[in-house]
């Protein structure tokens, strides 16, 4: 253990060398990985403590039993027998009408019918007259009156006290709806909103034995009785085992809002991914920057050691130093990480609608791990050697030289720091990418750097190359284990640099494109076969010049290779969902542009030719080859799957789970059609394309559309703030690669000085090694990145992305810059110190 003599030799030792400089490079590399994984990390942790607090907000209960028809009655009973408060409401699609004397006109609406006790949890919000406030109210709409979106009344031309006609009942408008906590998603969402009382809902004749309804019971614990909610969810999936109820199920946060849940996850990968580069850089600054500092006090140590220090003092003082810079760069990290996360929370407020619970102390605590493990694990090892320094290195300065440190140290160190970074990402797969493919690439920029630094002294002859070119390439090759420490680490850092470009300019455009800014915003159904054509020269008249047309057929999957289908031969809820419903199919002469096929081919040659969806092969265990039978409109049609393909789901574009690789159908399959369009500008389009055609039903999911693309640029803000992390560490480690042999560098260039070369000379040398030296480590780093960034769109992000030829090129250039940037600044005083003050510091 260290003494209080050990403990006060530190202490002066620190303070020494802060006022010096000596730890700059330490500190600030330490505290931007420090910052920019805990600027994550507290974001992350108020985000899943927020989630976690709104579930029964956002489900509409503490817990929720969704179904297809109404829940039994036993389950409402059960709650209350555990003394927990329910409720139960009812969704559906239906056409909300005018009165004739309003104009008559109709609008696709989700109906949403209410009993007693909703909402059991979060606010719910009217505006019960133009111009008027909002009011939480604790209850539904009163008997004989409804509630509706403001977009209801727009649509419509109607106002607050007229008469709206559903079905058969005519419900006077009471309200506006301005907040409804449990609206949940789903493609009925994107229609606007009509509640009334579940005592109304017999009188409009909506709901017939074969309508599409989405029944839910939920429950709410009152204070004190929390523990009944598992129990209530516990019996009833036990007692959806047991009776063999089907299209029953009780839902869960993710079920309940998937597509912000998805949205804030591929947010938070983004996150992490710039925060474990910065945390990698900075794990190569530390080294570069400790075996610097340990070079520097070599004779400190060797004075130390005639002045009798034992070693082991000499080693816990250093030790201890460290660990001071490591709790105060951590400290400092860990304070910048948390006023960062309140930009974070700024700008993906979109995402965040709520309050966010404090965070916790698990992200500083996790910074000060990760602060501590980076100068333990990799600055640490070079300081120790110092301990070693024997005293005769101050008469004999060739003696006591810094040696690499051993394979085990290094090892340990990384290991532990990988493992650090793994548990961060929160993503194995994003984690192993990011920190495998930097530990190949160090390994592989050594190799080629190594390789170039022998082919170097001949591929510039001295006869007939410049001076200054001879001397630059000469003076590489004469200490070749600086120049692959330097081309490395130069490497390294511009590895991050262009990587983070690409991700910019390539990766973060091609999840911008899922949803691209002439994305369609109507979704037309049940156009009939003899209104195809004018309805598309209405289209085209509307200046409507690119749409998705597709044929549309509702059938439901009776049989798997002659098998009959039944739930219960599937183990997953969604598996036994997907194949108790209907499915939309299609068919076409060649697959969608927009889809693409993973395995087997489009063969429109047969007659029988199916091609499902990946997922729903993945789920349902289908394969290539299989048989599967459809019951349209009574008779069975039976196909067998020729092709596979992968769709994107997020894209706002017409997309199918099944296709009939065909051009035509038997006659006596009844089909419709769907378009999916970007309305035209002009005002009164939708009520023209109503007056046309008046049967066919129109989606708009402009205002849907707008939230997605503003929620992902929200995202994209967020992540190019935390960039300037991550450049800022690849800044420090081009500098401390660059700086590193500066003292090597004034002893070379002194010693020329006195044989008479020139300045000018010297700084062509200088500016020459420096632009070559960062050339091929821009090169280096840009095919590395190419292949990382790949790596990271295909298996973590799943983007389609090919780099551009360039970037090499463009890589070299700006390594070449940047060395020559970061070794102005960093060496400009080399050429400028006297040659005696160089040569007798050098004697000392």
């Amino acid at each position: 253990m260290p003494t209080l003599h050990t403990l006060r030799l530190a202490w002066r030792q620190t303070l020494r060398d802060f006022r010096a400089g000596e730890l700059r490079l330490l500190l600030v590399a330490v505290m931007l990985a420090v910052a920019s994984l805990t600027a994550v990390g507290f974001f992350a942790d108020r985000l899943k403590n927020g989630l976690a607090r709104d579930a029964a907000q956002l489900l509409g209960g503490d817990a929720v039993v969704a179904a297809d028809q109404p829940p039994p009655p036993q389950l409402a009973e059960q709650a209350a027998a555990l003394g927990l408060r329910s409720t139960r409401t009812a969704v559906f699609p239906s056409m909300a009408r005018a009165p004739d004397d309003k104009g008559g006109a109709t609008r696709l609406v989700a109906v949403k019918a209410v009993a007693e006790g909703y909402p059991l949890r979060g606010t719910l919000s009217v505006v019960r007259a133009p111009g008027a406030a909002e009011e939480r109210v604790a209850h539904g709409p009163a008997p004989g009156s409804v509630w509706a979106d403001a977009a209801v009344l727009d649509a419509l031309g109607l106002a607050i006290g007229d008469a709206l006609l559903l079905g058969d009942a005519s419900l006077r408008i009471a309200a506006t709806i301005a907040l409804e906590p449990d609206r949940g998603a789903g493609f009925m969402s994107f229609s606007p909103r009509v509640m009334l009382n579940e005592a109304d809902l017999a009188a409009t004749g909506l709901i017939q034995p074969a309508s599409r309804v989405t029944w839910r019971l939920a429950v709410a614990a009152p204070p004190g009785r929390e523990a009944a909610v598992p129990r209530f969810v516990a019996d009833t999936e036990a007692a959806i085992a047991r009776e063999g109820w089907r299209g029953l199920r009780v839902e869960s946060l993710e079920s309940g809002r998937p597509e912000m849940r998805q949205t804030l996850d591929r947010a938070e990968k983004f996150l992490n991914l710039v925060a474990l580069l910065a945390a990698l850089l900075a794990a190569v600054a530390v080294g570069i920057a400790s075996r610097d500092f340990a070079s520097r006090h070599l004779d400190d140590c060797a004075m130390l050691r005639v002045l009798g220090q034992p070693q082991r003092t000499i080693a816990w003082s250093y030790a201890i130093e460290f660990a001071f810079v490591g709790l105060l760069a951590s400290a400092l990290g860990v304070a910048l990480g948390f006023a960062v996360h309140h930009v974070f929370v700024a700008l993906l407020a979109g995402l965040v609608e709520t309050a966010l619970p404090p965070a916790g102390a698990g992200p500083a605590l996790f910074g000060f791990g990760v602060g501590l493990t980076l100068l333990f694990g990799f600055g640490l090892p070079p300081v120790l050697q110092l301990a070693r320094v024997p005293p005769l290195r101050v008469i004999r300065r060739d003696v006591g030289a810094l040696k690499p440190a051993s394979l085990a140290v290094l090892a340990a160190g990384a290991c532990g720091f990988a493992a650090l970074l793994l548990a961060a990402s929160s993503d194995l797969k994003l984690g192993a990418i990011a920190v495998g493919g930097f530990a190949g690439a160090v390994a592989l920029f050594a190799l080629l750097s190594w390789l170039a630094v022998l082919l170097l002294r001949r591929a510039v002859p001295e006869s007939r190359a410049p001076r200054w070119l001879v001397l630059a390439t000469r003076q590489v090759a004469a200490r070749p284990g600086f120049a692959v420490l330097q081309v490395a680490s130069l490497a390294v850092g511009l590895l991050a640099l262009v990587l983070l470009v690409l991700l910019r300019t390539d990766l973060i455009a091609s999840w911008r494109g899922a949803t691209p800014p002439d994305a369609p915003d109507r979704f037309v159904i049940n156009i009939q076969p003899d209104q195809a054509q004018d309805f598309q020269r209405q289209l085209r008249e509307s200046g409507v010049r690119q749409y998705d047309w597709y044929p549309m057929i509702r059938g439901r999957l009776i049989a798997i290779n002659g098998e009959p289908v039944r739930g219960d031969r599937f183990a997953g809820d969604r598996a036994q969902r997907l194949v108790e419903r209907e499915f939309n199919l299609s068919h076409g002469a060649s697959p969608p542009s927009h889809n693409e096929l993973v395995a087997g081919r489009w063969d429109d040659a047969a007659p029988d030719g199916l091609s499902v969806e990946q997922g729903l092969a993945e789920t349902l265990g289908l394969n290539l080859g299989d048989r599967l039978s459809f019951e349209i409109a009574g008779q069975a049609h039976e196909g067998r799957i020729t092709s596979l393909r992968k769709v994107d789901w997020a894209s706002m574009r017409v997309n199918f789970f099944v296709m009939f690789a065909r051009e035509t159908m038997d006659e006596d399959v009844p089909v419709t059609y769907i378009a999916a369009f970007r309305a035209p500008p002009q005002r009164g389009f939708d009520a023209a394309l109503a007056r046309s055609f008046p049967n066919v039903t129109t989606v708009d999911v402009s205002a849907s559309l707008a939230q997605v693309q503003r929620v992902l640029d929200q995202v994209i803000r967020a992540v190019e703030f935390l960039f300037g992390f991550t450049l800022a560490a690849g800044l420090v480690v081009l500098f401390a690669a660059v700086t590193a042999t500066r003292e090597q560098r004034a002893r070379e260039f002194a010693i020329m000085r006195a044989m008479g070369a020139g300045s000018v000379l010297l700084a062509r040398v200088q500016r020459a090694e420096l632009l070559g030296v960062g050339a091929l480590a821009g090169t280096l780093a840009s095919l590395a990145a190419v292949a990382v960034g790949w790596a990271l769109a295909r298996y973590a992000f799943d983007f389609q992305w090919s780099a551009s030829p360039w970037v090499p090129l463009a890589g070299a250039v700006a390594g070449a810059l940047l060395a020559l940037a970061a070794g102005w600044w960093g060496l400009r005083e080399v050429l400028r110190r006297p040659v005696v003050q160089t040569l007798r510091r050098a004697a000392e």
